[in-house]
């Protein structure tokens, strides 16, 4: 019974993400000062998504400037363009695109685009469910790592088994999962069991067995 319970454990929650197995299939590094998701720190850049806040800026054109929410579907209407996707685009190649459009009616427009409230796309988005205080989809954002996420959900449950927790993460167009020990990281400080975060990670945390 000991050992079914333990397999259970181990494995139910990830039966509802498609994940066959509770196998380990790598080590994770510990966190760094670098981000982790490319080696080149400068190579991250913030992607827009539903929900994001906008403020599109048209030089000398102020009845075309405006703030804008982008819709469930990823797109804005301005003024003189509508239904714009803005979803999965950064910042800078948003003003671009909206300059090419813009010139039909407005000679060399000039655009900036800033985020006011960020979303992000879901693709960008680390999930964390399970006994977390606040189980929720959290925008990634740089240098993220598996501390700043724990304590954007508020810490376990009392209920948390967080040294049984997995990461979901895909490698190379491939799932993977990895096991995390967030009770040795946030209940006794072991700063070595911090690992960097990347967009899209799924961190599952499931309840104790007592």
């Amino acid at each position: 019974m000991y050992r079914f319970r333990t397999l259970l454990t181990c494995c139910a929650p990830l039966l509802f993400i498609g994940i066959n197995g509770c196998s380990n299939t790598g080590v994770l590094p510990e966190a760094t000062t670098r981000p982790s998701l490319t080696t080149d720190v400068n190579d991250y850049q913030y992607l827009i998504g539903p929900g994001d806040s906008l403020t599109i800026f048209v030089w000398r054109n102020p009845e075309v400037s405006g703030n804008f929410i982008v819709r469930p579907d990823g797109k804005v209407t301005t003024s003189l363009v509508e239904d714009i996707d803005v979803a999965g685009r950064t910042p800078t190649m948003l003003a671009r695109e909206i300059e090419e459009q813009l010139s039909t009616y407005i000679n060399n427009p000039r655009v900036t685009v800033s985020v006011n409230n960020f979303s992000g796309p879901l693709s960008e988005q680390v999930r964390v469910i399970g006994e977390a205080t606040n189980p929720s989809a959290v925008s990634y954002s740089e240098h993220m790592t598996l501390l700043d996420l724990m304590i954007a959900v508020g810490g376990l449950t009392e209920f948390a088994d967080g040294n049984n927790a997995k990461l979901v993460r895909v490698v190379n167009g491939k799932q993977k999962t990895f096991e995390i020990n967030i009770d040795d990281l946030i209940r006794d400080g072991d700063i070595s069991k911090n690992v960097d975060m990347l967009p899209g990670d799924i961190v599952i945390i499931p309840e104790a067995w007592f």
